[in-house]
């Protein structure tokens, strides 16, 4: 790798023993030249004269449908990033610095050029030189636009921080950080305080603050380490000047972190830091509509919670600013900066990172795995464990923008159950309010609603409706107690001068609830205690803004977006909070908040583009540092509300999320639309939100919006069945998309699907059991289970629940076979149990639209129940365990059981928890935790699969029983009648 200075021996310091410090990595540039930054593109304007009525009228929408599109995706010049104006060169440099030399500059390879003119312009060399930067046009022939590679550098001898002072503390050490030269951003803060605690043995704490001032940090609860870890899998090493942190990891000196490569800054309003990778294989990151596996070419992130519908190259709903990093030799390793303010994230193929910040501080956690799973779960020990669900969030939910009344909603449940098809959750979008105000139902359309409640409870059926957080300011005073009452008790966001600020959303013009209140919390409570008392629903759903899709016309755009469509209409929603308008009725003050020296890369150009204004205050501290949060903090308050007014566990879904999220609310991925393409993106953003701690996630089936089709829903619906968060939704003015809608075989193959999702919930609730209680994933990628594989590194088009069952779904139209990965190993056919011994290798596979392929791994034991057409019936049928074995004939796993809705089970041992073993012909259970639930629950049936030889006999706590083998090597052992509360033993011989 590329130092930006070289070190002298006696400018490096270690955490441990004193050790040589290892020569600078040289790396041979393989990219040919290209050039980096969009072109500024030029203003279009139409030409005078007069024309038909009707071709001018078509000529203007479509230039404005166009320019409303290119606007969106690339800041205009209405709103300019506003890079600080170039200062003269006696004034940006000490009077005795030597200009760069075209030798050194040129010396750097491309891949290991940190930008220096990160704003969104074409950057000439004289706005570079005076920033002190090197500037190396790449290839004169070819756009800026072509690739990321930048023009403006860093310099070798770019001013940074050097270590002042560097001490030993309790946890680890703490340094104090100068610059002896200001930068080129404003406020630049020339003394840092760098605080280094080795917190565990796989969890290393960074943190760089201003010691002479406070500045924001984010309100969230994370552990307070009080001693040194003993034994740590790291090693610290620092340079003196310039600064540099490199942190390695002890068993293999493999270098997970390095920021000598670049400069650090920390201005007011402009905080980066960079660092080497150890390889391309970089995860997370989210949230953002991609592969699985990210792209380090040029590719910038940018995080700021936005209302956009999922695109590629743009920000979305959530913020998560942490990464999972492959390690030659199978480890893994993760990083996470804890910081809530607008950033940019820059992947170079270097490879190399960039954290880019507008505010807060710089609070990095890395942690050492040193496996996938193990790096998740250390991440949440930081972030907080997900909440258990309750039982029936793990049924097949129901929606859909635009059912228009309570009886149309009432029907599709009625028409669901005549079919016979499982359902366990009715929703109801926005639609059902009156006139858009929440905590209203529509008197004349919806006035049958607290019946239909009334009956789905009653069949043992929940429901969930919308609530969007805008509160109408417009009712007649006295009329609407949610905006009076909040107005009263000041619990809305206000403008930065003090008074109520006023937004544009569903119901007109609204106020915002400031939910870093805790005031607003119990505004909060009291709304929905009041709407329950009409209503009694069982789950919020708590949004923001949703595009939908209209036909829509789609055509190339520019070089960097293969396809663009126009939208014909779009709908809003509001969490991140979401707005019609740019910040508010009045507009926003122009200042440093609004219009920060640097602007992240964010859809619309501002931070204030379609939410409220960055520089609102909200009570724990300006908009600017909390929008991102809003999700987050809505979501506490829902969460608390419903515990309190229900009394069991708390079912809330938000499209905004936050790290600790988990804690308090699932997710849906947002505004989909039905398209193949998004089947295999719903599985990219699944695993990515697992491996954030938010594992009650999922995707509209069949899509949310536009028109699906028969084969596309069946296949949809195949893949949503193994969605830990498993709804239909669509949007208004489309058609039917639910089962019911499409023919008799269509809808028995949706039923067949959603049945077998049914019958493996015991599956599925012992895998949210574990991450609740020990933060794994209840889906993950191949690479989890497989970390040695470099070819699973890549796979997103299939993915395991929990660790041992495997999904290969069809994700393309007219096919009847797809092409699936096996790691090495044996793999169980799930319906047949015949047996596909892998070396590693790609295998294809028969797929009939009726079908979907599933495989069990070897050394596994599941349990399945018969299905039936909602959870409450199907939880207390008889059990099925099916038990995968190995070569040598050994098999575990467990299964976790509770009331399914009581708060706090485990921690309450209110549960009962049953391990199963497989070994020399001999099955057993063990009940590590009674429970009366247990006591409810027969075993009916036991199947082994890849029994080598047809036993002679088998017995069941030594009595002998009848049993089936068959010649692919299944041995079934039925009616067993084995209380599932006590101990057993099966063997064959």
């Amino acid at each position: 790798m590329v130092s930006y200075k070289l070190l002298t021996p006696e400018d490096v310091y270690f955490s441990g023993s004193a050790s040589a410090e290892e020569p600078p990595e040289e790396r041979v540039e393989d990219n040919p030249p290209e050039s980096p930054l969009l072109e500024k593109q030029s203003v279009c304007s139409s030409s005078s004269g007069f024309m038909a009525l009707g071709a001018l009228l078509l000529v203007v929408c479509g230039v404005w449908l166009i320019g409303t599109i290119f606007w969106l995706h690339n800041p205009s010049n209405q709103f300019p990033h506003r890079p600080p104006p170039p200062a003269s060169a006696s004034a940006s440099r000490a009077p005795d610095r030597v200009a760069n030399s075209p030798q050194s500059c040129s010396a750097i390879p491309e891949n290991w050029r940190f930008d220096c003119y990160p704003e969104r312009i074409v950057v000439t060399q004289d706005l570079c030189e005076a920033r002190n930067c090197c500037f190396v046009q790449v290839s004169p022939e070819n756009p800026p636009s072509k690739n990321g590679i930048p023009w403006c550098f860093y310099s070798p001898d770019f001013p940074t921080y050097s270590v002042a002072t560097l001490n030993e503390t309790q946890l680890g050490y703490t340094a104090q950080l100068k610059k002896a030269e200001k930068t080129y951003y404003p406020m630049d803060i020339e003394t840092v305080q760098l605080d280094v605690m080795f917190e565990t043995d796989s969890r290393l704490h960074v943190k760089i603050t201003d010691p002479a001032s406070r500045r924001f940090e984010v309100p969230i609860s994370v552990p307070n380490a009080t001693k040194k870890a003993p034994s740590p899998l790291y090693t610290v090493e620092f340079s003196k000047n310039p600064f540099g942190l490199k942190v390695k990891r002890t068993a293999t000196r493999t270098v997970l972190i390095d920021t000598s490569v670049a400069p650090l800054f920390y201005a007011d309003q402009f905080l980066q830091i960079s660092t080497s990778l150890p390889s391309r294989f970089i995860y997370g990151l989210g949230e953002h509509r991609a592969a699985f596996l990210h792209d380090v070419e040029w590719n910038t992130l940018t995080m700021w919670a936005r209302d956009a519908a999922p695109v590629e190259k743009t920000n979305l709903y959530g913020v998560h600013p942490f990464y999972l990093g492959m390690e030659p030799g199978g480890l893994a390793h993760g990083v996470f900066l804890l910081n809530s303010n607008a950033m940019d994230v820059v992947l170079q193929p270097a490879p190399a990172l960039t954290w880019r910040t507008v505010g807060g501080i710089l609070d990095l956690y890395i942690f050492l795995g040193p496996d996938p799973s193990s790096v998740v779960q250390q991440y949440l020990e930081v972030v907080g464990l997900p909440a258990m669900p309750p039982f029936w969030a793990l049924g097949y939910h129901l929606c859909r923008w635009g059912y228009n009344s309570s009886d149309n909603t009432w029907n599709a449940v009625k028409t669901m159950r005549k079919y016979g098809i499982p359902q366990d959750v009715q929703w109801n979008d926005i639609d059902y309010m009156d006139k858009s105000l929440d905590f209203t139902t529509d008197p004349q359309n919806f006035a049958t609603l607290p019946d239909m409640v009334k009956d789905l409870h009653s069949h043992g059926q929940r429901y969930v409706m919308i609530l969007d957080p805008g509160i109408s300011s417009t009712q007649p005073a006295g009329s609407y107690w949610p905006y009076d009452e909040g107005l009263k008790r000041g619990v809305f966001i206000n403008d930065s001068s003090g008074q109520t600020l006023i937004g544009k959303v569903w119901p007109g013009l609204t106020a915002f609830p400031d939910f870093s209140n805790q005031e607003t919390h119990e505004w909060w409570f009291e709304n929905l205690q009041r709407f329950h008392a009409k209503v009694p629903f069982d789950g919020v759903w708590i949004v923001s803004q949703r595009c939908f899709v209209f036909p829509s016309i789609c055509f190339s755009f520019l070089s960097y977006r293969k396809e663009m469509c126009i939208f014909y209409a779009s709908r809003q929603d509001m969490n991140e909070p979401s707005n019609f308008l740019d910040g508010s009725l009045k507009g926003c003050p122009s200042n440093e908040l609004e219009d920060p020296p640097y602007s992240p890369g964010v859809l619309g150009g501002t931070l204030r583009a379609k939410t409220v204004c960055a520089s609102a205050q909200q009570k724990a501290s300006v908009h600017y540092n909390l929008h991102s949060l809003y999700g987050l903090m809505e979501a506490k308050a829902s969460s608390s509300a419903l515990k309190r007014i229900l009394g069991k566990r708390p079912f809330v879904i938000s499209r905004s999320t936050f790290p600790s999220q988990g804690l308090y609310s699932g997710h849906w991925l947002g505004d989909n639309q039905s398209r193949w393409k998004d089947l295999h993106t719903s599985i990219c953003g699944m695993l990515t939100f697992n491996m954030v701690g938010i594992p009650l996630v999922g995707a509209d089936i069949c899509g949310f919006g536009g028109t699906t089709t028969e084969e596309m829903c069946v296949r949809w619906t195949q893949l949503g069945a193994f969605y830990p968060f498993s709804r239909n939704h669509n949007s208004i003015n489309q058609k039917a998309q639910d089962p019911t809608a499409f023919s008799p075989a269509g809808r028995t193959a949706m039923q067949e699907a959603l049945l077998l999702r049914y019958s493996l919930f015991p599956l599925l609730y012992t895998l949210f059991h574990h991450a609740h209680v020990d933060g794994c994933t209840v889906a993950q990628p191949l690479l989890f289970q497989f970390p040695n594989d470099e070819k699973t590194y890549a796979i997103d088009r299939q993915f395991l629940l929990g660790k041992i069952l495997l999904v290969t779904p069809v994700l393309e139209q007219g096919v009847n076979y797809v092409v699936g990965y096996f790691p090495e190993g044996l793999w169980y056919d799930f319906f047949t149990g015949d047996c596909l011994r892998s070396s590693g290798e790609e295998v294809k596979l028969d797929a009939p639209l009726y079908k979907i392929n599933v495989h069990l791994r070897e050394g596994a034991v599941i349990a399945r129940q018969r299905a039936n057409t909602t959870l409450w019936v199907t939880s207390g049928q008889r059990l099925h365990l099916i038990a995968t074995l190995t070569d040598e004939g050994t098999a575990s796993g467990d299964l976790f059981w509770d009331d399914g809705e009581t708060i706090d089970t485990y921690e309450m041992n209110q549960y009962a928890y049953v391990v199963f073993d497989v070994a020399k012909n001999v099955m057993t259970s063990q009940v590590l935790h009674e429970n009366t639930e247990a006591t409810y629950i027969t075993l009916e049936t036991v199947s082994f699969f890849g029994v080598k030889k047809e036993p002679t006999n088998v017995t069941v706590n030594s009595q002998d029983v009848p049993f089936t083998y068959k010649a692919n090597q299944v041995l079934t052992v039925r009616d067993l009648g084995l209380n599932l509360s006590q101990n057993f033993t099966i063997s064959w011989a």
